[in-house]
């Protein structure tokens, strides 16, 4: 009696779960959501297939070879702009980590309503909601004047200017992500550590950098590749010799892309997925997860 009852309840399961996986709205929109990725990603691998184009320019497909890359290290400019971006880049993401690792961990640790904690806040949030032309602009008579009129000779080298101006584009980035992760830690560890006769930067060293350890790691890539990215503002401050790769693409498009900007570009990807997997390898060694990685680059 039982058997016969079953039979026809797992039958009309089987109908039922035919019908959800053949359901035309269910599959419309994986279609849709395939062809948005499809269209967003397409033209990256474009450019990576066109990086082992002969040709001469990029859009004229001539032949599969690797002289476009041999061509990007031969060339000096190419060469010195991509270092300008590496060394700014990297100078931007030790300088902003450290501003905003300190600022994450204030603003973590300020209580509810604090003036000053939110008078930075908000000053933060302007930052990343002011236009890059407005910022561009401001900063650019800001480093004439200190450079110039004040004699402050610093402010006249193109690769102080271009670390100063792309730490204050990500470092709001930076505190945001840190205020994230350690909002959430618990403060008895550290008064634990006070306890037990450790002193303040003892208790930070062992405990709270740590407890901070993968939001720092994300915010540094976050900033890194912000430097690499950044175009408009470096297009303002960036004097003769300095001139990072991004503004070197722009002026570039004046007389037509060849191969080469593809075959560099196609290298700083590599170079930007293999920062993003030495990240998520080492917030796997500190014991995250998947989601814990994915909540950590995205500041949550």
């Amino acid at each position: 009696m039982t058997d016969t009852l079953e039979r026809p309840v797992a039958g009309v399961a089987a109908v039922q779960r035919r019908r959800r996986s053949w359901d035309p709205v269910a599959v419309g929109l994986r279609l849709w959501g395939i062809a948005v990725y499809v269209f967003l990603f397409l033209p990256i691998l474009v450019i990576i297939a066109y990086s082992f184009n002969t040709g001469r320019i990029l859009a004229a497909w001539q032949g599969f070879g690797f002289s476009a890359y041999t061509s990007a290290f031969d060339n000096v400019m190419i060469r010195n702009s991509v270092l300008t971006s590496l060394q700014a880049a990297a100078g931007a993401a030790v300088l902003s980590t450290v501003l905003g690792t300190l600022g994450g961990l204030a603003l973590a640790r300020s209580r509810k309503g604090n003036r000053w904690a939110i008078a930075l806040t908000a000053i933060l949030a302007i930052t990343l909601v002011t236009p890059e032309v407005v910022t561009g602009v401001s900063l650019l008579p800001w480093f004439v004047s200190l450079g110039t009129d004040a004699g402050f000779l610093p402010m006249n080298n193109g690769m102080v200017r271009l670390i100063i101006s792309h730490t204050v584009m990500s470092v709001a980035v930076v505190t945001f992500i840190i205020r994230a992760r350690m909002q959430g830690t618990d403060l008895r560890l550290e008064e634990a550590a006070a306890d037990l006769y450790a002193g303040k930067w003892n208790a930070f060293r062992q405990v709270t950098l740590p407890l901070a350890f993968p939001g720092i790691l994300a915010g540094a890539l976050m900033s890194f590749t912000l430097s690499l990215d950044n175009t408009i503002v470096s297009s303002f401050v960036q004097l003769p010799g300095s001139t990072p790769w991004p503004v070197y693409i722009f002026s570039s498009l004046k007389v037509g892309l060849r191969p080469e900007v593809a075959a560099v570009s196609t290298l700083m990807l590599l170079l930007t997925l293999v920062a993003l997997g030495v990240v998520a390898f080492v917030l796997r060694r500190t014991g995250s997860d998947s989601q814990e990685i994915a909540a950590t680059l995205a500041g949550e």
